[in-house]
Order: C-alpha cells, then structure tokens, then sequence
C-alpha cells in the first residue's frame, strides 16, 4: 500500500469506532502512536497509570470489519510502533498531597519509592529547598520507571516551592539525582481599589477586596503620620493600588507591593508612592518627596482601640488618681505588637506590675516601651537588634491589668512623655536628579492609578 493510500486508510479508521483501548497504565511510544492512529483517546495526562495499550478486535476481525485497507494500516502500524515498544521503558506518574503531619520521606515512600532512592532524592533537594516546609493540601508529583527486572524506580520529584517556584529532584545519568529550581511563568500587573470609610481603614479596605496583608502594610505605612483612634472618622477615604503576579491563566497568585496610596482624614490629605532609588533600594515619598517613615511609628500595634490616655487617672486596680506615663491600646489577645523604630532591646522579661515587657533604645535620645504582652516573640532577647515594624511580641494581661492591651510608653532622655503629641523629623528627602526621577515616577503612577480602576471604583472615587 502505498504512504497516501495509508493515510487516507487511518484517517477512515479515525472516525469509527476506535479498535484500541487504552488500559489504566502507562505506554511507549510507539504504543501510543498506534493507539491515536486508530482513534482511542489517551487520558488528560497523555500517559495512563498502569498497564499497556490492549487490542480489543485482532487484525483478522478489523479485515472482516474495516476491510483490507484496514487490516494493512494495522499491520503496519503493529510492525513499527509496537516493535519500538519492547525498547521504550514505560513511564508512571503518580500525583499526591500532603496530609497534615506527612513527611516528604513519608510521601515518597507511600507513593512506591524505594526508602534509598527517596532518601537520595530529598537529600538532592535540598539544595535548592527545605524538605520539612510541606503545607498540608500541598501536591508531589513523582515520575516512576520500570528498571531491568520491572521494579519501580524513581525518575524525578516535584513539587511547588512557591507561587513563583517549582523545585525538581531528577535521577541523571550517572545514577544520581539532580535538583533544579524552575521560575514559573508570571506576569506582574496592578489592582486598584477606593472606597469610604465608614469605622475603620481595615473594614474598608477589605470590602473593596484588598488582601489582608497589603491592608496591614497600608496601616503600618501611614501610622508615621495617623493616629488611628483620633484622625480618622466616618465619611474619610481612600485610594490604593498595588502590584500583583499573575499565572499563565490570567489568576492572580500573589499581592506584591504597595506602590500607591492616598488617605483624606478630614481636611487632611496624605498621599504616598512607592519609589526605588539609583542604588536600588525602595522607600515611599509624599507629593513633596519626603519620606513617610519617621524615627517612631505613632501606633505600634494594628486595629487597636485608644483605651487611656497619657495623665492623671483613677488606676482601674489601686483605686486612687495616679500618673499614667504611657497610652493604652485595647486589642484582642495575642494580637502582634511591633517595634516602633529601628534599635537595640535593653529588656525583656518579666518586669513587676508591667508583666511581660520589652524595652527598646532607638538612639541616644529615645526610647520605647511595651507592656503586659501574652508572650514575647521568638528572638527578642537583651542586646537583640530589632527593625521598625518588626513583630516583638503579643497583646495580653500579664502584670497588674484588668484586661487584653498594650501599655506602650516613649522615653525622651530616661523620662517618659506623651506619645501622642510627639512631633518627629521626616526621614530622607529627595533633591537633585532623583527628586526629578521621583517627579516623573510620580506622574507616571498617577495615570496607571487611573488606568486600573473599575468604572464602578471611578464612580465611587468621583462621588
């Protein structure tokens, strides 16, 4: 028969019945070849999990059904696929996820691996991954052969390190395993969102759909400037967009950075952008260009309540008036308290009727305090360097208190004075050639802002 006539043979065979069915299993090539020649369907994977391809009708029963031509293109096919077949080792890939308190060792072994093969692949993978960070639902993919006495052998292990990663284990050559680290395809972009607020900036944000972790850095980067007890009030807005990844089908898989903001608290408006400088690293800039972080942030702990003042009062336990040399922020238990400013940890302990506490010396002229937490976080300890916003430990009641908060005090020169009314000197303030860079990245974020919001934000925002 001749190429064309051959073709034209499979291409009947193509729209009847299919001849073949594929078994649960995997096949070689030329098996599969043969297999789509005549119009079976191969699973989504391309390759099934056990087994081979199995002829339903033999060549003499598709001559008494399809014809001679029929019968030739089968035979042909037989004589060049089937043959490569017995050359081809087949493949099985096996897909499971991780179970609460599994094991990546655990996971292999349970999937067939051999204890030695897993143990050399996770020993690969180490190198480009920690094997012990298994998320519960996480999916391993593993790839089996069969090796010269039909065993399985492991050929490769897979698995997401990230949104942005995919880490592999793959047996080389040489009869060890190789680990490699995949970049997935992802595409950056921008969300934006505006809204009124009605009680909080938390609330607001997240019903127009902001993550909770850009919301929490948006608090962080405007309690420089906000006091959010005092400033703001029914009827306030705001205005946010920040950047995203995205997958190859368009979802997005991760909330990147803030790169702008804008808050109108009453008459007062503060507007922020997010800005990388000559040498690389990032900060974020009022309209003026100059830096939104200060030496102390005015609320260390996010979605707290104003409880006391700095002043005189009637102490809710002693029962008579006393100076109370700090402010009190109401929160939930265990909710996390950070580091008001870079510095140094002078004490944390136990500390009387304080409780827990934790004080931090700024520079030589400021200090900070922190009491009656629950806990203190992993790592605070004396002479420890923390970083401003840096979690150092727990809302509780430890110490003489009625109920879950932070006492939080600032000392200027060893005496405590009134956080609230501290007036502290802008950070860094561009000038030059990078206040022109910043001028034109500035504009620029303006109209991507513009760009990136629904008709329905717009007509919220213009309301």
């Amino acid at each position: 028969m001749r190429p064309d006539e051959q073709r034209r043979s499979a291409s009947a065979l193509r729209t009847r019945t299919p001849i073949i069915s594929i078994a649960t299993g995997a096949i070689g090539g030329g098996a599969l070849a043969l297999a789509l020649l005549l119009g079976a369907e191969p699973s989504a994977t391309g390759m099934p999990a056990h087994g081979s391809a199995r002829l339903v009708n033999p060549p003499a029963q598709v001559e008494e059904s399809y014809g001679d031509e029929a019968a030739a293109a089968l035979a042909s096919a037989l004589d060049s696929g089937l043959a490569a077949d017995d050359e081809e080792k087949s493949l099985q890939v096996r897909t499971l996820a991780v179970g609460r308190g599994d094991t990546l060792m655990g996971v292999l072994v349970k999937a067939g691996a051999e204890r030695a093969q897993a143990y050399a692949a996770i020993q690969a993978l180490r190198a480009v991954q920690n094997p012990r960070r298994l998320k519960p639902g996480q999916e391993i993919t593993l790839t089996f052969e069969a090796d010269a006495d039909g065993a399985p052998r492991l050929v490769d292990v897979s698995l997401d390190a990230d949104v942005e990663r995919r880490v592999v284990a793959r047996l080389s050559g040489e009869g060890d395993y190789k680990a490699e680290s995949i970049d997935k395809p992802l595409e950056r972009d921008a969300l934006g969102a505006a809204g009124m607020i009605d009680d909080s900036l938390y609330n607001a944000a997240q019903s127009a759909g902001v993550p909770a972790q850009v919301i929490v850095s948006l608090i962080r980067l405007y309690s420089f400037d906000v006091d959010f007890q005092r400033d703001i009030q029914p009827g306030d807005r705001f205005e946010l967009m920040y950047e995203v990844l995205r997958d190859e089908t368009g979802a997005v898989v991760k909330s990147q950075e803030i790169l702008y903001a804008k808050l109108t608290a009453g008459s007062k408006t503060l507007s922020l952008y997010r800005f990388r400088h000559e040498d690389g690293e990032t900060g974020y800039y009022n309209e003026k260009g100059e830096s939104v972080r200060k030496a102390l942030m005015k609320t260390p702990v996010d979605g707290a309540r104003l409880s006391s003042n700095y002043g005189l009062r009637k102490h809710p336990i002693l029962g008579y008036t006393k100076m109370h040399r700090g402010i009190d922020f109401a929160a939930p238990q265990g909710t996390p308290i950070m580091a008001a400013g870079d510095g140094r940890i002078e004490e944390a302990g136990w500390n009387g009727g304080y409780g827990r506490y934790v004080r931090i010396r700024h520079n030589s002229e400021f200090k900070t305090a922190y009491a009656h937490l629950s806990r203190i976080a992993k790592g605070i300890r004396d002479g420890a360097r923390v970083s401003q916003g840096e979690i150092i430990g727990y809302v509780g009641s430890t110490g003489r208190s009625t109920g879950p908060h932070l006492h939080y005090e600032v000392l200027r020169r060893e005496r405590q004075i009134n956080p609230i009314g501290l007036k502290l000197p802008t950070g860094r303030k561009l000038s030059g050639r990078e206040r022109l860079a910043f001028q034109t990245a500035k504009e620029a974020l303006d109209a991507h802002y513009a760009s990136v919001l629904q008709p329905t934000e717009r007509l919220v925002r213009s309301e």
